[in-house]
């Protein structure tokens, strides 16, 4: 059952947040854990072992991406959100510490990898388990949630969506 990897994601993340130091609360449009630390974790889904964020939702890559520099912001990243940290980067479950790295964003802002795959979020993704954002064809390329071994999936999907 993977709703208890869920809840010790959840439990580390608070946990973390509670140390000492102080963290600078500037609205954005990346996503980070309150502490600043960026865990990154795996959950079963309907697409099988995905990799997840601190707050249990599905991560993307962006096949726009040909190595660690993020293609994506703007209006870009306020639809995909970057995983974001401040501070370290950790793994649990199925996810290998050895493939997370980060990257420095235009915005001078430093964004998750996974094997070499800049980590985004899907804003129609609302709470954990959900993967509104696989298959989708949006900013000139596809979005594909990710394994633990940081391989694209690239079963199931939404297509495209007209606008973008």
């Amino acid at each position: 059952m993977r709703l208890p990897i869920l809840a010790a994601a959840a439990a580390a993340v608070l946990i973390a947040g509670c140390g000492g130091g102080s963290h600078n609360s500037s609205s954005s449009t990346s996503a980070k854990s309150p502490s600043g630390t960026a865990l990154v974790n795996s959950a079963g889904s309907g697409l099988g072992d995905i990799v997840v964020g601190p707050s249990g939702r599905t991560l993307y890559l962006f096949k726009n991406d040909t190595g660690p520099t993020s293609t994506c912001s703007g209006a870009c990243a306020a639809q995909w959100p970057p995983l974001t940290t401040s501070g370290a980067v950790t793994s649990s479950g199925n996810v290998a510490m050895s493939a997370l790295k980060t990257t420095r964003r235009s915005d001078g802002k430093l964004q998750v990898t996974l094997d070499g795959h800049p980590l985004y979020y899907y804003s129609g993704d609302t709470a954990p388990g959900m993967t509104n954002g696989q298959g989708l064809n949006t900013y000139g390329a596809t979005w594909w949630a990710l394994s633990p071994s940081g391989k694209e999936i690239t079963v199931g999907g939404s297509g495209s969506q007209a606008g973008y």
